[in-house]
């Protein structure tokens, strides 16, 4: 679905997390097809989100001279979405890899660029704790957002 993060300067650390957000965009489509009612609308306000980090994104990066990665036409899911439980299962996994893009902004950017990316890494943290209570999932958290393993 989308890579790992990897280090560099603030504009490829944006770049790479610009990536993300096409995919997580991307990825909304089949797992808001697989809910109903709450879960569609919580889907919808998910796919919103990260359209609004991408259209901010875009307009930094080719304002400030930043190469702006296209985004591809498909991305290939990590398993087939196939009822509510895998949608709700790859909305998770969705907010995890973005929000480990963000994490890896932090340590590369300063001022207003670390304040969004922190706050990005937030949202992506509060999501995937919603989420993972309409999966049933327990623990609701995870100790540091955005890290694997």
């Amino acid at each position: 679905m989308i890579r790992q993060p990897t280090p560099g300067g603030t504009d490829a650390a944006l770049a790479a997390a610009l990536t993300a957000e096409y995919a997580a965009i991307y990825a909304y489509g089949p797992i808001g097809v697989q809910l109903t009612d709450a879960g569609r609308r919580s889907a919808r306000a998910a796919e919103d989100a990260h359209r609004a980090r991408r259209d901010a994104l875009v307009v930094q990066l080719s304002t400030g001279g930043g190469t702006v990665p296209a985004d591809r036409a498909g991305y290939a899911l990590p398993f087939p979405v196939t009822d509510r439980a895998s949608a709700l299962r790859l909305a998770i996994e969705v907010e995890e890899r973005t929000g480990a893009f963000w994490r890896a902004a932090l340590p590369v950017t300063n001022g207003a660029d670390r304040n969004r990316a922190l706050a990005a890494l937030t949202d992506c943290a509060l999501r995937a704790t919603r989420w993972r209570r309409a999966a049933g999932v327990t623990p609701l958290t995870v100790a540091f957002p955005g890290r694997s393993g």
